[in-house]
């Protein structure tokens, strides 16, 4: 089959979505999305004011972000991007994202996941804080993989307060990782938090201090994302149906899009 035949082109533009935070915390997460880009993969940015860096998220303040990431995916797909991927671990938007725009919106838990499955079978997970456990559980069973992620840890801090911690939040990273492994035997560790890991920790270091692959949130999304951009692929409109209402919201802007999807 031809390269054109299925879409591929070079470079891949992959559009990384950063809600409302404090600009030195973005700077933070730019950075670390950018160091994904290569040759063949062009990483964008694209804002949106909606965020998830609050004290004490609940999955009330995640279902409020949404339409904001959504309206970012739009945005994304406006400008050109082959594909989408959101911020954070909480895969937010993405659901709604794939009814609404016809380029791939990737999930980063999900990925995580998907990538994991590649390299192990026992899978340990790390998130900023305890109370966070219930909720990232809850996204892990939507992918149906709950009985492969065995055990879990939390670095002891919440998201707004990583930064200021970095020490004590580090060692106890590193510390709950080897748990994991030695203890539950993992064999796979995800930095479910991109704070930790890979915007404040460097993945390639923990995987040497732990002895066992480390999946994160932001360059296994990216990539996959590219990947499927490349193979030109998009979601399957038998699972994501076309929204309606964003259609007509497009046609009452003369966008003219949502007609053949």
């Amino acid at each position: 089959m031809s390269e054109a035949r299925r879409g591929f082109r070079h470079p891949v533009r992959v559009a990384f979505v950063i809600g409302d935070y404090p600009e030195e915390e973005f700077r933070r997460r730019e950075r670390a999305a950018l160091a994904y880009a290569s040759p063949e993969v062009e990483i964008g940015i694209v804002r949106t004011p909606a965020t998830p860096f609050v004290h004490g998220l609940t999955p009330a303040e995640v279902q409020l972000v949404a339409p904001g990431f959504i309206a970012a995916f739009r945005e994304a797909e406006r400008q050109g991007y082959d594909a989408v991927v959101p911020l954070g671990t909480l895969d937010l938007g993405v659901d709604g994202g794939r009814s609404v725009v016809d380029i791939p919106v990737i999930a980063p838990t999900e990925s995580m996941l998907r990538v994991a499955g590649f390299l192990g079978d026992r899978f340990g997970a790390l998130v900023y804080h305890d109370d966070l456990i219930p909720l990232l559980r809850a996204i892990v069973r939507r992918y149906g993989m709950e009985d492969q992620v065995v055990g879990w840890r939390a670095s002891g801090f919440d998201l707004p307060d990583l930064s200021a911690n970095l020490s004590a939040m580090t060692e106890n990273f590193v510390d709950g990782a080897r748990r994991l492994v030695r203890e539950s035997g993992c064999d796979v560790i995800l930095a479910m938090g991109v704070t930790q890991c890979p915007v404040l920790l460097d993945p390639a270091w923990v995987e040497r201090e732990v002895g066992v692959p480390v999946v994160e949130g932001i360059g296994a999304p990216l990539r996959v994302a590219a990947m499927l951009a490349g193979l030109g692929l998009r979601h399957s409109r038998v699972r994501w149906r076309r929204s309606r209402a964003f259609e007509r919201l497009d046609a009452a802007a003369g966008t003219g899009k949502g007609t053949n999807a």
